[in-house]
């Protein structure tokens, strides 16, 4: 049944408008996104397919082109569109961090940093350069590696605080693996950035882990 055949209530637009985006599933949120079905399916259904291929919004958000256009009714066009709205999402949330202090937002800092690095297939270190008042000065992508690990040196990352005269610094990581859980080496890693920046007065306030379509806190597990 086409979805303008649905009471009006059940309707995902007329669900939006009346009770407000939160109220929707993700396939309501999917369809919205989608507009139309194809032959003998709706927008909600063929939205309840892509999630059931890629199990999760996360994972379908991280999908390549050709991933995404394997499912019949999608194509090129769609998948640009869906690259643009992540765009889009990460630069408000860039937006919203530079205009007032970091850890005076600190949700706003992890979902940029979670939309950042969710869908990268190789590891990447990002560094937040903080101002005395934790303004954001720069987000800087400093190392990049392959699929199992990235080589940091604290020497370079202490070059690149100096250069911004940066006083704080928050670090995040992607475990391309999807488990946003630290290893000993992302541990003794963060020991070893914090020690060398503080040899020249710069704090290290978080790192987080990203997999899985979470982020995970350094700060926030007593590990700083």
């Amino acid at each position: 049944m086409p979805i303008t055949d649905w009471p009006l209530d059940d309707r995902p637009r007329e669900k939006l408008l009346s009770k407000g985006a939160e109220s929707l599933s993700d396939a309501e949120l999917v369809a919205i996104f989608l507009r139309t079905g194809v032959r003998g399916k709706s927008a909600v259904d063929l939205a309840r397919i892509m999630l059931t291929r890629f199990g999760s919004l996360s994972a379908l958000f991280a999908a390549d082109g050709a991933e995404f256009c394997a499912i019949p009714g999608l194509g090129n066009a769609k998948y640009v569109q869906l690259q643009a709205v992540l765009e889009m999402a990460r630069r408000s949330l860039r937006e919203q961090i530079a205009r007032g202090a970091a850890l005076g937002s600190p949700q706003a800092v992890r979902d940029y940093l979670r939309l950042k690095l969710q869908d990268r297939p190789h590891e990447v270190f990002v560094g937040v350069f903080l101002d005395a008042q934790n303004h954001v000065l720069a987000v800087e992508e400093l190392f990049r590696g392959t699929l199992t690990q990235t080589s940091v040196y604290p020497r370079e990352v202490v070059k690149r605080a100096l250069h911004h005269n940066a006083a704080a610094l928050i670090f995040a990581h992607n475990h391309p693996s999807g488990v946003a859980e630290p290893s000993r080496a992302d541990e003794a890693l963060t020991q070893a950035l914090k020690q060398a920046l503080a040899l020249v007065d710069v704090k290290v306030l978080d790192h987080f882990v990203v997999g899985g379509g979470a982020a995970m806190s350094f700060a926030e597990r007593g590990l700083l």
